[in-house]
């Protein structure tokens, strides 16, 4: 037997009679508005009539009051007579009503649409010496970020972003990431950088500066030309036009040098990935490199800085360098704008040399009137730095995998052994071990294995290794989540350091800013943010455009010069001494020392306290555990190099030769 059909509730077909209606037109929609409008206000007017002790006594004369009443609630007229009059009057209230209503629906139409503009971000930003940032990657907080933070106190400072993303989710992003920042306002557009109609709404012309960030697809890089290439279109290639700061980035050194000549004369083009590889090469010798970088880097404590001393003139460089309380000099530039870094100490400066200093601030730095005290008894005898062959664990392989193992296949010494274990199988990159191009001197070993398997690490003699590298994949390999493994990875070294008891260097490459702050670290551990060495030069280059040649020297040129080296290189162990012993000892080696640090056994990061710029005059005694940071002249760019690295930072004249680094004014 069927069931029987339950019968609709009256509400329910009543609600659905009523929406049928209303989606006919708009006419029918008026209509029941008009109904629904009479049917409460005429009941309401008849019973305020009704109740009103004044009202007239006769039937027509309250039903007229009832009609008045009606028609001033519906701005209709209260024009009462015969019935033509109150036709001509409801015609006229009615007219009227059109009119008003009219001119409303016009003017909220027309701030609807402005609002819904400004939401699109779609207006065009008027602000003159303003800073652009072109593009959203995870690099974009720590640009924004250093930008408001090297900004002159007090100043007022806009920054403008460009990306193909909604504005309200762009604003949404950075205010939460960065907080509030007073003085400083961010305005967001949405539009594609490689669109000159996009570009012209943030006025590039009058801005002090243009960042363009290196797209994270698959073909960021070809982005990054062509909105260099957009850009361009809109300033104009006449060089002796007022124009901003171009600084870009691209991740393949294929790319530098067109993304160079499409930036311009005025633009500096950065490479990621080498710069990226270097410094996870740089950490996994020597623990606490990239803590001292940021802080190196960043605008929060002392960075690098070019500033005049006149009275230096004719002063040798060891001399000016020890008669600097408060800085460490580390170069000069010359007038041409030729950097000139750990130069000789007999170096005399000349007229027009500039100081490149490593200061808390960028105020002028004044000799004081004597040398700082140097304790020559304290001074340890000059003597190599031990360079022992290495065992390094490298864990995943992404696109700079084969950078990393090029800079230390060119500097591993004979014995060294450079184990790969990566969930794929051998990457064509790792090549011959025995090749005559000297890389004999490191013995390469491959493994596949599962990295996200708690068992991926058995079997590895783990107390073997000096340090362990783990890469994540690139964001091309499709994984949107790509710090998960890698985490994983830290997570069962972590544990395996807290099972054995004994310490592991282990440097981490991370794509997102905040897996750092979850990432298991152990004490002589730490975390490489993909781009983020990079998205810092690049803050650093707005701020100050000369930086430019001198961080081509650092980080190209001489293939990542800051490096941490023992303190009894430089002093005797256990000894008292200045700072200034440490300074003087260092440049007797030809390198500068900026800072040291002091571990401390008993602190959980004892690698995170890398002291910048101490007083010449502090005195301590130095123990065998202290490291010295010191920017030395490195490893350049030559034959048995990759010749990649000088592509690195392009210089912003490619039309001037190499620097000399020896010798006295140019």
């Amino acid at each position: 037997m069927g069931r029987a059909q339950e019968r609709t509730p009256l509400r329910h077909r009543a609600r659905y009679l009523f929406d049928r209606t209303l989606a006919r037109s708009t006419g029918t929609l008026l209509g029941w508005l008009a109904l629904c409008c009479l049917a409460v206000v005429v009941p309401v007017s008849t019973l305020l009539v009704w109740t009103d002790p004044d009202a007239p006594h006769s039937l027509a004369g309250r039903l007229t009051q009832v009609w008045r009443t009606s028609a001033e609630t519906l701005r209709l007229g209260a024009v009462a007579g015969t019935p033509a009059r109150m036709l001509l009057s409801v015609l006229l209230g009615l007219i009227a009503l059109l009119c008003v209503s009219t001119v409303v629906g016009v003017v909220t139409t027309g701030l609807g649409d402005r609002l819904t503009e400004l939401r699109r971000g779609r207006s065009q930003v008027l602000e003159r010496d303003h800073d652009v940032v072109l593009g959203w990657t995870d690099q974009i907080f720590t640009v924004v970020s250093e930008l408001i933070a090297g900004r002159s106190r007090g100043a007022r400072h806009v920054i403008t972003v460009l990306a193909d993303r909604d504005p309200a989710q762009m604003d949404s992003a950075l205010t939460a990431a960065l907080g509030v920042t007073d003085g400083v306002r961010l305005v967001c557009r949405t539009g594609a950088p490689t669109d000159p109609d996009a570009l012209a709404l943030v006025t590039p012309g009058a801005a002090r500066a243009v960042v363009v960030l290196p797209a994270d697809d698959l073909d960021g890089d070809l982005t990054v030309v062509r909105t260099l290439l957009a850009l361009r279109t809109l300033l104009g290639a006449d060089d002796a036009r007022p124009a901003p700061r171009v600084v870009a980035a691209v991740h393949d050194g294929r790319y530098v040098p067109a993304a160079r000549l499409a930036a311009g004369p005025r633009g500096t083009v950065l490479e990621t990935d080498r710069t990226a590889a270097r410094l996870l090469v740089q950490a996994a010798r020597r623990p606490g490199i990239p803590r001292a970088l940021r802080d190196l880097l960043d605008f929060s404590g002392a960075e690098f800085h070019v500033t005049e001393v006149p009275d230096a003139v004719g002063l040798s460089f060891e001399e000016v360098a020890l008669r600097l309380e408060t800085s460490c000099a580390v170069g000069l530039l010359r007038p041409d704008g030729r950097p000139l870094l750990t130069p000789a100490p007999h170096t005399v400066l000349g007229p027009g040399d500039r100081l490149v200093t490593v200061a808390h601030d960028d105020r002028r730095a004044p000799l004081t009137e004597r040398w700082a005290r140097i304790d020559t008894s304290a001074l340890a005898p000059p003597a190599p730095l031990p360079d022992q062959p290495t065992r390094l664990l490298l864990l995943g392989w992404n696109r700079r995998a084969p950078m990393i193992v090029d800079a230390l296949r060119a500097s591993a010494r004979p014995g060294s052994v450079l184990d790969v274990v990566t969930a794929s199988p051998e990457p064509a990159h790792l090549g011959d071990p025995s090749s005559p191009d000297g890389s004999a001197a490191l013995t390469l070993t491959h493994r596949t294995r599962d990295l996200s398997a708690p068992e991926a690490l058995d079997g590895l003699d783990l107390a073997a290794y000096d340090s362990v590298v783990a890469l994540g994949p690139d964001w091309e390999s499709g994984s949107e989540r790509a710090d998960e493994r890698t985490l994983l990875a830290l997570l069962t070294l972590r544990s395996w350091e807290e099972r054995t008891g004994r310490t592991l260097p282990v440097v981490a490459e991370l794509r997102d800013h905040r897996s750092r702050t979850v990432a298991p670290l152990g004490p002589a551990s730490d975390v490489v943010v993909r781009g983020q060495l990079t998205a810092l030069l690049m803050a650093q280059i707005v701020q100050n455009p000369e930086l430019a040649d001198v961080f081509e020297e650092i980080f190209a040129t001489r293939g990542g010069a800051l490096a941490l080296h023992p303190a009894a290189h430089y002093v005797r162990p256990g000894h008292e001494a200045a700072f200034a012993t440490v300074v003087a000892a260092a440049l007797e080696r030809d390198e500068c020392a900026i800072g040291y640090l002091a571990p401390d056994p008993h602190a959980t990061r004892p690698y995170d306290g890398v002291l910048l710029c101490p007083r010449k005059s502090e005195r301590r005694v130095w123990s065998g555990a202290d490291q010295v940071l010191v920017l030395t002249t490195g490893q350049r760019a030559g034959p048995g190099t990759d010749a990649g690295a000088s592509r690195a930072l392009p210089a912003q004249r490619p039309e001037r030769g190499s620097p000399t680094r020896r010798g006295g004014p140019a």
